[in-house]
Protein backbone atom coordinates (compact mmCIF):
# COMPACT_ATOMS: atom_id res chain seq x y z
CA UNK A 1 0.00 0.00 0.00
CA UNK A 2 0.79 3.55 -0.96
CA UNK A 3 1.41 6.91 0.98
CA UNK A 4 -0.40 9.67 -0.39
CA UNK A 5 2.27 12.86 -0.91
CA UNK A 6 0.92 14.84 2.16
CA UNK A 7 1.12 11.14 4.06
CA UNK A 8 4.36 10.66 3.44
CA UNK A 9 5.57 14.29 4.80
CA UNK A 10 3.55 13.64 7.79
CA UNK A 11 5.12 10.39 7.97
CA UNK A 12 8.57 11.94 7.31
CA UNK A 13 8.02 13.61 11.02
CA UNK A 14 7.10 10.76 12.79
CA UNK A 15 10.26 8.66 11.42
CA UNK A 16 12.38 11.68 12.52
CA UNK A 17 10.31 11.86 15.65
CA UNK A 18 10.54 7.99 16.28
CA UNK A 19 7.13 8.66 18.81
CA UNK A 20 5.27 11.90 19.22
CA UNK A 21 2.25 13.15 20.11
CA UNK A 22 -0.26 15.46 17.97
CA UNK A 23 1.46 18.99 19.02
CA UNK A 24 5.07 17.75 18.35
CA UNK A 25 3.89 16.92 15.35
CA UNK A 26 2.65 19.92 14.10
CA UNK A 27 5.66 21.88 15.11
CA UNK A 28 7.65 20.08 12.70
CA UNK A 29 5.62 21.79 10.05
CA UNK A 30 6.66 25.22 8.50
CA UNK A 31 4.10 27.88 8.42
CA UNK A 32 1.93 27.51 7.30
CA UNK A 33 1.06 24.58 9.61
CA UNK A 34 -1.95 22.42 8.39
CA UNK A 35 -5.30 22.72 10.82
CA UNK A 36 -4.75 20.10 13.85
CA UNK A 37 -8.14 18.48 12.22
CA UNK A 38 -6.44 17.87 8.52
CA UNK A 39 -3.40 16.42 10.65
CA UNK A 40 -5.79 14.16 12.51
CA UNK A 41 -7.34 13.03 9.56
CA UNK A 42 -4.32 11.70 7.97
CA UNK A 43 -3.62 9.92 11.01
CA UNK A 44 -6.56 8.23 11.26
CA UNK A 45 -5.91 7.13 7.33
CA UNK A 46 -1.96 6.23 8.32
CA UNK A 47 -3.29 3.65 11.27
CA UNK A 48 -5.82 2.13 8.90
CA UNK A 49 -3.36 1.69 6.05
CA UNK A 50 -1.19 -0.09 8.68
CA UNK A 51 1.71 2.50 8.54
CA UNK A 52 1.29 4.18 12.28
CA UNK A 53 0.01 2.95 15.62
CA UNK A 54 -0.30 5.21 18.51
CA UNK A 55 -0.62 4.38 22.49
CA UNK A 56 -3.13 6.05 24.73
CA UNK A 57 -2.06 8.21 27.63
CA UNK A 58 -5.51 9.30 28.86
CA UNK A 59 -7.36 11.21 26.22
CA UNK A 60 -3.87 11.63 24.41
CA UNK A 61 -2.24 9.37 21.88
CA UNK A 62 1.23 9.01 21.22
CA UNK A 63 2.12 8.03 17.49
CA UNK A 64 4.95 5.39 16.09
CA UNK A 65 5.31 4.33 12.95
CA UNK A 66 4.87 0.61 12.05
CA UNK A 67 6.79 0.69 8.73
CA UNK A 68 10.46 1.48 8.87
CA UNK A 69 12.11 3.98 6.30
CA UNK A 70 14.39 2.30 4.46
CA UNK A 71 11.58 -0.85 3.79
CA UNK A 72 8.99 1.96 2.66
CA UNK A 73 11.47 3.74 0.03
CA UNK A 74 13.20 0.24 -0.87
CA UNK A 75 9.42 -1.12 -1.90
CA UNK A 76 8.51 2.03 -4.09
CA UNK A 77 12.21 2.25 -5.62
CA UNK A 78 11.85 -1.51 -6.33
CA UNK A 79 8.16 -0.82 -7.82
CA UNK A 80 9.97 2.25 -9.76
CA UNK A 81 12.73 -0.17 -11.30
CA UNK A 82 9.96 -2.59 -12.32
CA UNK A 83 7.59 0.10 -13.83
CA UNK A 84 9.85 2.45 -15.22
CA UNK A 85 13.09 -0.10 -16.29
CA UNK A 86 11.63 -3.27 -17.39
CA UNK A 87 12.70 -4.67 -13.81
CA UNK A 88 16.07 -3.62 -14.72
CA UNK A 89 18.33 -2.23 -12.31
CA UNK A 90 21.22 -1.58 -14.66
CA UNK A 91 18.80 0.30 -16.68
CA UNK A 92 17.93 2.45 -13.50
CA UNK A 93 21.40 2.64 -12.57
CA UNK A 94 21.96 4.08 -16.24
CA UNK A 95 19.57 6.28 -16.23
CA UNK A 96 20.54 7.70 -12.77
CA UNK A 97 23.92 7.88 -13.47
CA UNK A 98 23.47 9.88 -16.60
CA UNK A 99 20.04 11.70 -15.83
CA UNK A 100 21.00 13.44 -12.38
CA UNK A 101 23.38 15.92 -12.22
CA UNK A 102 25.85 14.40 -10.05
CA UNK A 103 29.12 15.23 -9.52
CA UNK A 104 32.50 13.41 -10.28
CA UNK A 105 32.89 12.85 -6.43
CA UNK A 106 29.07 11.63 -5.98
CA UNK A 107 29.67 9.21 -8.94
CA UNK A 108 33.19 7.87 -7.16
CA UNK A 109 31.54 7.18 -3.69
CA UNK A 110 28.58 5.62 -6.30
CA UNK A 111 31.12 3.08 -7.76
CA UNK A 112 32.74 2.87 -3.62
CA UNK A 113 29.69 1.29 -2.75
CA UNK A 114 29.05 -1.22 -5.80
CA UNK A 115 32.61 -2.25 -4.88
CA UNK A 116 31.80 -3.07 -1.13
CA UNK A 117 28.34 -4.19 -2.47
CA UNK A 118 30.48 -6.62 -4.76
CA UNK A 119 32.77 -7.69 -2.73
CA UNK A 120 29.94 -8.66 0.14
CA UNK A 121 28.11 -10.95 -2.54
Amino acid sequence: MKLSKTEEELMSHLWKLDKAFMKDLLEEYSEPKPATTTVATLLKRMTDKGFVGYELFGKSRQYFPLVEKTAYFSKHVNGLIKNFFNDSSSQFASFFTKETDLTKKELEELRAIIDQQIKNK
